[in-house]
């Protein structure tokens, strides 16, 4: 077996390699590591080397790339999981050098540190200038929890500061364990004096803290980003330093990277500014080499794939039984997470048929991905357990062989504000919800689509066509469901999915929400 290091990794993964027995590990560089490529059964890189798909092909033997560290951009994942290769990366590993740059930043904002030196070295000695603030008695807001979050949490529950945090994907308990009080984000805006960003870049996060955002905070609040660049709109963040509503921001990551040496932001007497090193230790780099190498081992030794960031290879025996149905659970999740509300605490699948006979770990996995995946893009049939398991979820499996259904999973999503079910089915080896809550409404897993549960009385689904027809947007498909009633004075409660040609945007929503009857409609874009 061969093994590439095409970049520099820590010296003693690299000597755990070469202790395994009959195993060839060929140490290269980004330069000339291509030359070995031809019978290489696992590649190491970290951010250097592009795994594009021409690497791929000339690599036929190719099963797993390692990346030592968490981005996984310079990996082509769609061209390697057509080439059945296991990407993986290691999560986790620079969490705590980044929690300790964010409280660097934090305390360098409360004593001025950078402009002080900057001072004091050019020969003046302004000491009554810098008068600082303790970090003890203030409120930190953290807006996601998870590895490096927590680690921001432990760091500054040292220094005596109270802490909230927003994290829509992790129990209250679990926050509890933490010494974290979960609030929501205009809580968490009005509240804080510093307000540190770790959550992943999705739709949603997206320049979450905007305009808008920055209206809500308290006027002298400081903003810490160690996570990524578009998660701030920055022309917003510079108008808020310049009115003296954010009085400071330290910033490790831009959009784009690097900043333009012209641009504003970086001439504001408040910014600490550092090039994206927040990861980048020697105990970090460290780790996440001996990590990567215990993984890939893993994998080739006994077929464990932690922290696979693709869908992992199966035997065409396993796929043809399980594929389809994996797509279900996975499809099924996603949808749940978007039209439920609150914080998740249970995932359960229910299993009917004869899949309820079969291992179903793949779909137990399948369906708690679905759910992770509007907040973490990245969660997998690998990953999923792991994922839930740190935000203090539970996860519950039912086999229901005797049901008078066949080959059908149920997935419920019970939240801190209710349980939303859904069921559905593989038709026509496509997936197909059947079932929401306990309404029969049978629409196609796929595409952009708009669920609206609604009062059953006449004119809304008049009052559908007309927005979207008159904001240009085609319906595609339209399915209709409401509940059974014996009440004849009880208004009926119903449902209906509306598959578009187009994205709709939250401004489309609002106008159906405009009719009295639609009680909530939500977005769910498979993409």
């Amino acid at each position: 077996m061969k093994l590439v290091v095409a970049e520099p990794m820590a010296p003693a993964g690299v000597e755990m390699l070469k202790a395994q027995p009959g195993w060839n590990v060929v140490v290269s560089n980004p330069k000339e590591y291509g030359e070995h490529l031809a019978d290489c059964d696992a590649l190491f890189v970290r951010s250097a080397v592009k795994v594009t798909k021409e690497v791929l092909a000339k690599a036929p033997k190719l099963r797993v790339v390692g990346r030592a560290g968490v981005g996984v951009d310079n990996v082509d994942l769609d061209a390697a999981s057509a080439a059945g290769v296991v990407v993986m990366n290691t999560p986790g590993g620079n969490a705590v050098s980044v929690a300790e740059h964010t409280l660097a930043l934090m305390l360098g904002m409360a004593r001025s540190v950078p402009q002080a030196t900057a001072s004091t070295t050019g020969g003046k000695w302004e000491k009554k200038k810098f008068l600082g603030n303790e970090l003890r008695g203030k409120t930190l807001g953290i807006l996601g929890l998870g590895s490096i979050g927590r680690e921001v949490v432990k760091r500054a529950r040292a220094f005596e500061m109270r802490i909230a945090a927003f994290d829509p994907y992790v129990s209250s308990q679990a926050a509890a364990d933490l010494g974290v009080e979960l609030a929501t984000l205009d809580k968490l805006y009005g509240e804080s004096d510093y307000i540190s960003l770790h959550v992943s870049l999705t739709p949603e996060t997206k320049k979450i803290l905007g305009k808008d955002a920055f209206a809500k905070m308290k006027t002298g609040v400081r903003i810490v980003n160690c996570a990524r660049g578009e998660l701030i709109d920055e022309a917003a963040l510079l108008e808020a330093m310049q009115s003296g509503k954010v009085a400071g921001a330290g910033l490790d990551v831009f959009d784009p990277e690097p900043p333009a040496a012209d641009n504003p932001l970086l001439k504001m007497a408040g910014l600490i500014a550092t090039p994206h090193i927040g990861g980048s230790t020697e105990e970090a780099q460290e780790i996440v080499g001996i990590r990567i190498v215990e993984q890939v081992i893993d994998y080739l030794q006994n077929g464990v794939a932690v922290n696979a960031v693709n869908m992992p290879a199966m035997s065409p025996e396993v796929y043809k039984t399980l594929g389809p149905y994996v797509e279900l659970a996975e499809r099924l999740g996603l949808f749940a997470a978007h039209v439920a509300s609150g914080n998740p605490k249970t995932v359960k699948l229910t299993y009917t048929g004869r899949i309820a006979e079969l291992n179903t770990s793949l779909l137990r996995n399948a369906g708690v991905a679905g759910v992770l995946q509007r907040s973490s893009p990245k969660a997998n049939l690998v990953n999923a357990m792991g994922l839930a398991g740190e935000r203090g979820w539970n996860v519950a499996e039912q086999h229901d062989k005797r049901s008078a259904f066949t080959d059908t999973i149920r997935l419920e999503l019970e939240t801190d504000s209710g349980t939303t079910t859904v069921e559905g089915a593989v038709i026509l080896h496509k997936p197909r919800l059947m079932r929401v809550d306990s309404i029969v409404c049978e629409a196609a897993l796929g595409g952009h689509l708009i669920f609206m549960v609604n009062e059953d009385v006449p004119g809304v689904i008049g009052h559908v066509g007309s927005v979207l027809g008159k904001n240009n947007v085609n319906i595609a498909n339209f399915s209709l469901g409401r509940q059974d009633s014996s009440d004849p004075h009880r208004p009926l409660i119903a449902v209906a999915i509306v598959e578009t040609d187009s994205v709709v945007t939250d401004a489309l929503l609002a106008q159906l929400k405009e009719n009295t009857a639609v009680k909530s409609a939500s977005v769910v874009d498979f993409r």
